[in-house]
């Protein structure tokens, strides 16, 4: 356990270096706070602008609370996830190429610590920036459009949390044999390609981690959705990236990288 938090420690400092619990929160608080003030300002806007006409202004009003809620995930799921994927590239794939792994791996012991620390730093950071947009989404709702249903924000929040924290998690045995930016590509790619194989083949994958966002959004818009199969398998995958990483980073080469 002691070395654990000597792992953590050491991801939050250099996580700390690089800004990284300023820059990646401010950036989830600026899109959570921009999604309910935009579209509350923009049926104003529009009628402002002069080049609708009076029927099509009419016809313009402002979504209900939970649906602009939903669209903010969707930011989220976004430039949201590719904020954090960037952030998180090179927490492994770094240390390979800069070489500083090599002491660790003469310890065939510290390897499995040395990466759940690193999932746990990861995990900190992605929780610390959705809540705080999140937060910052739900506020300004309540404020500008209307009041929410806590238990389901709830419940929302934490299947939507669960669907970012196994996308973030591929980095690590991505970054076990990639370069930073091929660990962060590929693990999009696999998380685009499992959300649209369940969307469109949904009772096939209803078990699928991919479904975790549609669910999330199911859920505020008041949908009935199985979530135990989707997140189970979420948290397995988190799981098995952890240990994948683990076996990798032990067995292959440091000098040998794609």
């Amino acid at each position: 356990m002691r070395l654990f938090w000597v792992f953590f420690h050491k991801e939050v400092i250099e996580a700390a270096r690089s800004y990284k619990w300023i820059w990646v929160p401010a950036v989830f608080l600026l899109l959570g706070v921009m999604q309910p003030v935009m579209m509350y300002y923009l049926p104003d806007i529009l009628r402002a602008s002069g080049e609708l006409p009076p029927e099509a202004a009419a016809l313009i009003t402002t979504p209900p609370p939970e649906e602009i809620i939903a669209s903010t995930l969707s930011q989220f799921s976004t430039i949201g996830l590719l904020v954090l994927v960037l952030s998180a590239m090179n927490i492994v794939a770094g240390e390979r190429t800069s070489g500083t792994t090599e002491m660790i791996l003469s310890r065939s012991s510290s390897v499995l610590t040395m990466m759940t620390a690193k999932w746990a730093a990861m995990m900190s950071l992605l929780l610390l920036s959705f809540a705080l947009g999140y937060a910052g989404a739900v506020y300004y709702t309540y404020q500008l459009i209307g009041p929410l249903e806590w238990g389901t924000l709830a419940g929302a929040g934490a299947v939507y949390a669960v669907w970012l924290a196994w996308i973030v998690t591929l980095l690590l045995p991505l970054g076990a044999v990639l370069r930073g930016p091929a660990a962060a590509f590929l693990s999009l790619g696999i998380a685009a390609a499992l959300t649209l194989l369940a969307s469109l083949l949904p009772s096939q994958l209803s078990w699928s981690p991919g479904r975790l966002s549609a669910i999330a959004t199911a859920i505020l818009t008041g949908e009935s959705s199985p979530t135990f199969a989707p997140a189970l398998a979420a948290v397995l995958l988190i799981i098995l990236s952890t240990v994948a990483a683990s076996v990798l980073l032990r067995r292959r080469p440091l000098s040998a990288q794609v």
